[in-house]
This record gives C-alpha cells, sequence and structure tokens, in this order.
C-alpha cells in the first residue's frame, strides 16, 4: 500500500464512506449482494477529510506526468460533479459536467460548461466498479471534439481487472484513483474491525471473487 493509499482507506472507514456488513449483506442497485457498501458522496460533510483526498489526487495525476495536459475537468452527472469542480480547483482548470443524456430542452446541451473542439479532458468520477459506466460519458465529451483518454476516481473496487484492462484497451481510457477495495481491508484489518474470523473471511472471499460470493449467496 502507497501511503495515499493508506490515508484514503482510513479516511474511507472512519467516515463510514465504506462499510463491511458480512453477517447482512447489502443488496445492490443491479439486485446482488455485497458484504461491503461503498458511498463516495458521503464524503462531501467531511470537508477536512476531501481536502485531504483531492490533495492527493493532484498528487496522483502528477506523479502520472498528466496534472498539466488537460484543459478541462469534467465530472460525470450526478456524483462526479463536486469531485470534479475540487480537482479542477487543485488543478486549476475550468471546470464541466457531462449529462447521462442530453436536457431536453433549452440547448438541448449534454455538456454543461465549456469544452471545445480539440479540448484534452479529464473525466472525474467519485468511484467505479468495472469501468463500464464511464464509457457513456467520454462518448459524451468526444462527441463534442474533445480528447479525453485519462479518469480520475476517489476509490475503484480494484477486483474486475480483466474489465478495467478491457477498458484501457478498448476505449483507451485509463484509470487513476486513491485506493481500493485490497487497501481498505488492509485497513480494517489493522484496527481489527471484524468481530469474527468468518467476517473477515467472507469478505476476503468476495474481494478475490465476486462472483462466486454472489452465486453462493
Amino acid at each position: 500500500m502507497s501511503d495515499i493509499a493508506k490515508i484514503t482507506a482510513k479516511i474511507l472507514i472512519d467516515t463510514e464512506s465504506v462499510l463491511f456488513r458480512p453477517e447482512d449483506p447489502f443488496v445492490l442497485t443491479s439486485g446482488k449482494k455485497s458484504p461491503i457498501y461503498v458511498d463516495c458522496r458521503k464524503l462531501i460533510a467531511f470537508p477536512a477529510e476531501r481536502q485531504q483526498l483531492m490533495k492527493m489526487g493532484g498528487d496522483v495525476l502528477k506523479s502520472a506526468g498528466i496534472a498539466d495536459s488537460f484543459d478541462v475537468v469534467a465530472g460525470g452527472e450526478t456524483a462526479g460533479i463536486p469531485y470534479s469542480a475540487w480537482i479542477a480547483d487543485v488543478l486549476n482548470k475550468p471546470m464541466a459536467y457531462v449529462r447521462k443524456k442530453p436536457k431536453g430542452f433549452g440547448r438541448g446541451a449534454r455538456i454543461e460548461g465549456n469544452i471545445s473542439q480539440g479540448d484534452n479532458v479529464l473525466l472525474v468520477e467519485d468511484m467505479t466498479t468495472d469501468g463500464g459506466s464511464k464509457v457513456s460519458f467520454v462518448e459524451g465529451i468526444r462527441q463534442a471534439g474533445a480528447k479525453c483518454n485519462h479518469c480520475f476516481v476517489v476509490f475503484s473496487y480494484g477486483i474486475f481487472p480483466d474489465k478495467i484492462k478491457k477498458l484501457e484497451e478498448e476505449v483507451d481510457l485509463k484509470l487513476h484513483y486513491l485506493a481500493s477495495f485490497w487497501d481498505v481491508l488492509e485497513y480494517a484489518k489493522k484496527i481489527n474491525y471484524f468481530k469474527t474470523e468468518q467476517d473477515l473471511k467472507s469478505v476476503e472471499d468476495f474481494i478475490n471473487d465476486p462472483e462466486k460470493w454472489q452465486q453462493e449467496k
């Protein structure tokens, strides 16, 4: 774990933006069950923590050598909007946001703000599971004539590597993030979060093979 991943994992658990409940699994919008629930939107209520996270986000992008390459930072509607505003502030770049679909009145715009032909755009979201939900936002940006080959999120599940690799290869979108399930699990073990060894094993089984875990539930 990097220092950034450790700090992020601590913040996520301390603010209850990540919760573990293996004894009574959460039901996701897909209908599938999970012993872990992630809600990065909760972080917006914690100013000191979110400021630290956004500073680290800027550090991650600088370490990747791309922080100065963007013309615009664009958030995905809706959870990505506040994070894109904060990252844009850290990078001192213009901010915009991308709708899930064009609004049906006025200009019929899908992009709010200003993205021009040829702009290099950083897509920002709060989190990602397998990266699939990012494709529509990228398409919206590219349809506006801009380039979008990088996406920043606070949290990535990190348990669907094949799908993330496919996203990078087929969509030409590189994912950057602060922490993953592996990182929050490591911190949870460090603070003895789990009541029983069985609870810990259930979470570890899910992280190592989520599809098998869900089938067994």
